[in-house]
């Protein structure tokens, strides 16, 4: 899969839920491993904000992220949207501190960025692939967040309230090409008892019964429930006729769980990555979903490229013998048994390490240890497969070394430990002259690295 970015730009004017205001936010195409960043068009210097887990700065009804006292609120429902239609790359101009509610959900996101059209661009996609449970949990609220491997990005979400309306739902989400017809018209949600709160703090000065599901399923005074009537701008209602104040019908039996799980993924897409793995979430909220957000960050942070995938049990991509066919190395001096993955940008290779290995007769007799150099060769003959694969007669063919740089081992390579290459080019391939940058995993551990130069030579 390749990045992806809008073809045209695209602008949606609403008011602000929290601020009242009449907002214009703009969604304009950006190049390549640019992210999602937000500008601040109306000041002065016009500050951009990425959108990352570790700038979000508050979670309180909505999530806020913020740099240098700037902020902009409730980017949720975009955020959303964006991730769902596979937009890895685009800039956000909005005129105010926060984006538009529009009708409370992502669906008018999503029929803008569709019309605007999506375009592929030329380098690949970067996942984060679940490999292991990660779980998150509040002991207060009861909250937790669960993320399994997976082989699509998926979520089950399980919310419960305090409510006869909504006293438990779920809502499932299996593949998130469902997302514009499952999820994205789920609207946002708020009880009565908390109206006159958020009020007082300053919040949902745009709430109203076209932005929002506003359920009244505890009786208050006919006075309090009158001022919260004309607060919000809508006709009074008799205080003894509980449920749900809005004239339009719920677009889902379960739209509440809906949109819970919306906000799941516009928290998700903070982490600048789309997911491989299922997200089971009970009780959710924007607090715990930046919890586990910023925790994936901070392995994304801590982990250059994420260890390969192998499974021992795939067809190889190219096996030994299509091997010998691309490289002229020979026992024993052939350090790749096969390829499990190859792309225009990079390729993995597997090297299985056994006790009979030439060299360990004499690194060490008493203490097998594969030496670092070939190491770093069986990460040049995996990059050399890279580019020999993409000419024509490669076996006319070779590679050699011209340049080796920022060479690192960390672990010993030991009999019984199978090495996974992973070589990317740093560069398109010129005049015959390949950049790469290798990295050498045992399981989820980088064993070696190093940054190298080879040139291409026609055989004689």
């Amino acid at each position: 899969m390749r990045q992806q970015t809008l073809q045209n730009s695209f602008t949606l004017k609403g008011i602000g839920l929290h601020t009242g205001l009449d907002i214009v936010v703009t969604f304009n195409p950006a190049p390549e491993d640019h992210g999602v960043k937000i500008k601040r068009i109306d000041l002065e210097d016009q500050p951009i904000i990425e959108a990352l887990a570790e700038n979000v700065i508050n979670t309180q009804r909505g999530t806020v992220i913020g740099k240098n006292n700037v902020t902009v609120s409730t980017i949720e429902h975009g955020m959303a949207a964006l991730y769902a239609l596979g937009i890895d790359n685009c800039l956000i101009e909005v005129n105010a501190s926060e984006f538009p509610i529009l009708d409370g959900s992502s669906i008018e996101y999503v029929k803008a960025i569709k019309k605007a059209g999506i375009v592929e661009q030329e380098k690949d996609k970067d996942y984060y692939i679940v490999r292991k449970k990660i779980e998150v949990s509040d002991p207060e609220t009861g909250s937790k967040l669960t993320l399994l491997p997976d082989d699509s990005f998926c979520i089950n979400s399980f919310i419960e309230f305090d409510s006869q309306y909504i006293p438990n739902q779920s809502a499932t989400m299996d593949n998130v090409t469902d997302f514009e017809t499952d999820i994205a018209p789920s609207r946002t949600f708020v009880f009565v008892r908390e109206i006159q709160k958020l009020r007082e703090a300053g919040l949902i000065k745009g709430g109203n019964l076209d932005n929002a599901i506003v359920i009244y399923e505890r009786e208050l005074p006919q006075n309090e429930l009158d001022v919260i009537a004309d607060e919000l701008n809508v006709p009074r209602q008799d205080a003894k006729e509980l449920g749900y104040l809005n004239t339009r019908e719920l677009v889902f039996p379960n739209e509440p769980a809906r949109h819970k799980l919306l906000d799941i993924i516009g928290d998700m897409a903070l982490i600048g990555k789309p997911i491989m793995g299922r997200l089971i979430a009970y009780r959710p909220g924007h607090k715990i979903n930046n919890q586990l957000a910023r925790l994936i960050r901070k392995d994304i942070k801590l982990n250059e490229v994420q260890p390969p995938i192998y499974d021992p049990n795939a067809e190889p991509v190219m096996d030994n013998i299509k091997i010998r066919e691309l490289l002229p190395h020979r026992y024993p001096f052939l350090m790749v048994d096969k390829i499990i993955q190859v792309t225009d940008k990079f390729i993995v290779g597997v090297k299985n390490i056994t006790s009979n290995e030439p060299f360990f007769t004499g690194h060490f007799p008493q203490e097998p240890v594969m030496p670092g150099v070939l190491q770093v060769e069986a990460m040049a003959q995996t990059g050399g497969l890279l580019v020999l694969s993409k000419l024509d007669e490669p076996e006319r063919y070779s590679t050699y070394f011209l340049k080796i740089d920022n060479v690192k081992f960390r672990h010993k390579v030991v009999p019984g430990d199978t090495l996974i290459f992973r070589v990317e080019l740093s560069s398109e391939v010129r005049r015959g002259i390949a950049t790469m940058r290798g990295l050498a995993f045992i399981g989820d551990k980088v064993i070696s690295e190093a940054d190298f130069t080879a040139q291409i030579v026609k055989n004689k």
